[in-house]
């Protein structure tokens, strides 16, 4: 697991010490991705990585834009040179597109592109599975408190409204995909 434990390295350098609870939020998104492993096989070390980077563009050294998923994912790559697969993952995480959408930034998003759909399921699932402090928290519930915390003018409020659906379909489809893996090996 080079890969996720150099991933480890550069964001807990980056969240650690100035961002804390984000920090606390992405080891338990790690966590969660750990659990998947199962179930994506080969790319099961990428999840880990971008699991525990995927708000590295919090950090003060990786905000440009202000769309933490692009300026994460532009720093993974202009800055440290990762792998393109990787940066992918953290652009597309969550509810990406549609930030990108509200703020007029799709284009900056396809740097990346095409997203993978089983990774951006993927972390999803971790991510919303995964408490703003590190607890393992419900889904449906994430959203809603992702929603409480920024007004109705917000382009996260707006943008994660718009993505509810198709981010609890992510969810949904990650559980089948992990029930699907468990039950063959019983078999």
């Amino acid at each position: 697991m080079r890969l996720a434990k150099w991933a480890h390295d550069l964001a807990e350098s980056l969240l650690a010490e100035s961002l804390p609870k984000r920090w606390a939020h992405s080891q338990r998104v790690y966590s969660q991705a750990l659990t998947l492993a199962p179930a994506l096989g080969e790319d099961a070390e990428l999840l880990a990585a971008a699991a525990i980077a995927h708000d590295v563009g919090y950090a003060r050294a990786a905000v440009d834009t202000g769309q933490h998923m692009i300026d994460g994912a532009r720093y993974l790559r202009d800055v440290v040179g990762a792998d393109p697969r990787l940066c992918s993952v953290v652009a597309f995480h969550t509810s990406s597109p549609w930030e990108a959408s509200e703020l007029g930034l799709s284009e900056a998003l396809a740097e990346f592109g095409p997203a993978e759909p089983d990774l951006v399921d993927a972390i999803t699932y971790c991510d919303l599975t995964s408490s703003p402090v590190g607890a393992l928290v419900d889904p449906a519930d994430r959203l809603t408190e992702v929603l409480d915390r920024y007004g109705p003018d917000h382009v996260v409020f707006r943008a994660v409204s718009a993505a509810r659906p198709e981010l609890l379909s992510r969810v949904a489809r990650v559980r089948q995909r992990s029930f699907e893996t468990e039950r063959s090996k019983l078999s």
